[in-house]
Order: C-alpha cells, then structure tokens, then sequence
C-alpha cells in the first residue's frame, strides 16, 4: 500500500491543466461496445478506475490500441461472450462500480449481460434500481444469484417506453441510454440526469448514428437504430479535478491558473466556491486564482448561516462536498454542509478535527464547520484515505497544515486524480509518493 508524504505550508505558483473527466471516461469508454466500428477517445485520464475499465474491456475481446498518451482506438468487433462467466471478469467487474453500465451496451447489442454486484467508494448504499427498472421497462430480465451475488439480465426483444425515473441518476440515466439508443421505436426518459458528462455522451452517440434530443434537458426522447457507427469523441476537462485545485489555491493562499476548464461547463462550480469568499476570475477559458491570506464565508440575505449543499445538476455536484468542507475550516464564518446523497461520504470529518478544524458532524448527512479564518493552524497527521473525494480533501487539508502529515491507501486517490503529486509538485508543493 503506498502512501503520501506531505510538507505542508508551501505556497503554490504556476499553471495546471486538468485531466479528461473520469465519470465522462467511464461512461463512453462503456459505450464502445454499441457498435463494431472503431471508436476514438481523446483526452482519457490515466487513473487507475479508467485503465481498469480499459482492461475489462480488453479482457471481452475488444481491441485496444494507445495512439498516444491520451488518446486510445477501441474496437468491439469480436466480443467473447462466454468471458462474462469467468472468475476473472467477476473478480475485475466487482472491484469497479463503473462496471455496472457495462449492462446497457451488452444488452442492447447482444441480448444479454453478467455483472457482479460492483464495488467502488465506500460511502455508503449506491442503489441500481434506475438502472435495472429503466432496463426492465426496455423489454429486459434480470435474475438475481444470490450464492454468487450476480446480476443476470436477458433481453429477446428491446422496446421503447416512456418512463419516469425515480432518481435522476448519472449512471442510471447514462446505462438506459446506451440501452435505448438500438430499442425498436421511441423511448421518453423523463428525471433524466442531464450533468455536462451525460450530454456529451448523448452528443458521442448521435456522433455513432444515435437519435437523442432534449440533450441538456431532464426529458430524452430517443428514436431507436438498428446499429451504431465508430466516430471520434474528446472528453471534458474533470470539474472536480478543478474545483479541488481551486480548493488548495484557497486553503495555501497560493496563485495558480487552471488552464482549458471548459469554463461553461462548471456550472455554479466557480460561484459557490465565491460564496465562500474566495476570489477567481474567468480569463478566456481558463481560471485565475490570485493569492489571497483570507476569505470570509457570506451569508443568506436574511443573516442566516450560509448552507453548502449537493443537487442534481444544474445544482452543485455532490462530489466536490467534500473539498468544499475542508475549505471551509480556514474560513472566516460558518457554514452547514449538506451531503444529501451519500451517507458515508462525511465521516472523513473525524481526521480534520483530529489536526485542529472546528467541525460539529450533526448526522451522517450534515456538518456544521467553524471557520477560524487565519486563526486556524491545522496540524500534521498520520491518515488513511477513504475513498477518492475524502483522499484529495485530505491531501488539501495536508499541505495547508503545519509540519508533515502522512496518508496511506492512496491508491484510493489515484483512482481518480492522475500524477496529482508530480503534478502539484511542479508547482511547489512537498509531496513525496513512499
């Protein structure tokens, strides 16, 4: 198990560009496998969730080729469906929650799939019923092997439907696309999720001969095809990977540049972050965050205590309440903060106030944090990462504490944040990989 080494109290200078984003890469390098033809994917970031992904992929027979750092060719014109019954797909699939949206593609194409129960962040209970309710309405079966904890789903015939999702699930909404794109007849996806990454994988499907509209919107309305093309697709810059490199900006009181953010596409990223009194610019398409010792937290206009909470786009992602959190501690004011989705995913609080951060965890869902402004020194600590978004709040809480702190498991980080020492190291940060 490897583990960070952290010097904290650096500042940071420079310019940084962000990685492909990881939840868009899961769900189109998914979608390769609707179509025989060849695929391209730029922009792929090289973290281990996606290379993981990649080599499933490769294991079902799906020819794998790197043209470049970034940029890879996948063609599914031979599939093995017998792989799906082996160990090594069970042992490969279970250890990747993005495994699950596997299922549409196979299904669509071929008529059937085998997915274990995936595995992934523990943060808490991830249900699939939007996933296989909306795949069910579709025309499939799915069968539960309880012995072995396998999904298996078996579809004669896919037909459109309309259908109202429960939840508007990023993944949910992502895996009855991909199912739906070669249904017979129209399918009406109402609650869709409709984040950055969800269009653009509607958009790489019509790219492939798909026919999806309201893209953008939480109602899909897809005309189903009879086969699928190859096409060329470039991934979004990860807007988590910008906002947690906002949040160390912030914490370090550096001045950095995140170059190429797709700024349109943050959505109220950049705002909530100025509601906590930190200070950017949007230059062109990158963001300016100048040095700055101090921030202080607004509040509502009625005087009350200013909330920070997750929402289905437009609202704010809940994979950056974490970040948000661990900002705030060095803030002037208080804040609530609200996970509503993931009832695990704030139990990382109990390190931050072991190094000094004045944070009241209320319930699972809810903390209250304190902010000391410049009165806060957090101190160093020994650590475990517990999950991707807990493990890069750690590191920000790390490098903006005094003395060196340690954390282990940071596989759990790299699953979703590329080189980030070397990278953060270019800009004068103190991290050694151990």
């Amino acid at each position: 198990m490897s583990s960070f080494q952290i010097i904290g109290g650096q500042r940071l200078h420079g310019s940084i560009t962000p990685q492909g984003a990881k939840n868009e890469a899961l769900q189109v390098i998914c979608a390769v496998l609707l179509t025989e033809q060849a695929v391209t994917i730029s922009n792929i970031p090289a973290i281990l969730d996606v290379l993981n992904l990649i080599k499933l992929l490769e294991y079902l027979g799906v020819k794998v080729e790197q043209l470049n750092t970034d940029t890879y060719r996948f063609t599914a014109g031979n599939i093995d469906l017998a792989a799906l019954e082996t160990e090594t797909f069970y042992r490969q699939s279970a250890s990747l929650r993005g495994s699950v949206m596997l299922v549409g593609p196979l299904v669509a194409r071929f008529g059937r799939a085998v997915i274990p129960k995936p595995g992934g962040d523990k943060i808490g209970r991830r249900r699939l019923d939007t996933h296989f309710i909306g795949i069910q309405k579709l025309g499939a079966e799915f069968n539960f092997d309880p012995d072995n904890k396998l999904y298996r789903i078996e579809a004669k015939e896919l037909r459109g439907c309309y259908m109202l999702l429960d939840e508007a699930s990023v993944t949910g909404t992502a895996n009855i696309i991909m199912t739906a794109v070669l249904a017979e007849g129209e399918t009406t996806i109402y609650n869709a999720a409709c984040e950055p990454y969800i269009q653009q994988l509607c958009r790489m499907l019509n790219g492939m001969g798909a026919q999806i509209s309201g893209i953008g919107s939480n109602l899909l309305t897809i005309n189903g095809v009879k086969n699928l093309n190859g096409c060329n697709h470039t991934l979004l810059p990860d807007m988590i990977e910008v906002g947690s490199f906002i949040g160390m900006a912030a914490m370090t009181g550096s001045e950095i540049t995140i170059k190429n953010v797709k700024y349109n596409e943050l959505g109220i990223i950049p705002d909530s972050f100025r509601r906590l009194g930190i200070k950017l610019e949007q230059k062109g398409d990158d963001i300016f965050i100048p040095q700055q010792d101090s921030y202080t937290i607004e509040s509502f206009i009625d005087g009350s205590i200013m909330t920070i909470a997750d929402a289905p786009w437009p609202g704010l992602t809940p994979d950056l309440l974490s970040v948000f959190l661990v900002v705030t501690t060095k803030a002037q004011g208080s804040v609530l903060i609200h996970q509503k989705m993931f009832e695990s995913r704030l139990f990382f609080v109990d390190k931050l106030i072991d190094m000094g951060a004045q944070i009241i965890l209320c319930d699972p869902h809810r903390a209250t944090v304190i902010g000391l402004g410049n009165h806060l020194h957090l101190r160093a600590a020994n650590m475990s990462s517990p999950d991707i978004r807990a493990g890069i709040a750690l590191l920000i809480a790390a490098m903006s504490a005094d003395g060196t702190s340690t954390i282990h498991n940071i596989d759990q980080i790299d699953r979703g944040y590329q080189d980030i020492d070397i990278r953060l190291n270019a800009l004068g940060a103190k991290i050694t990989r151990m």
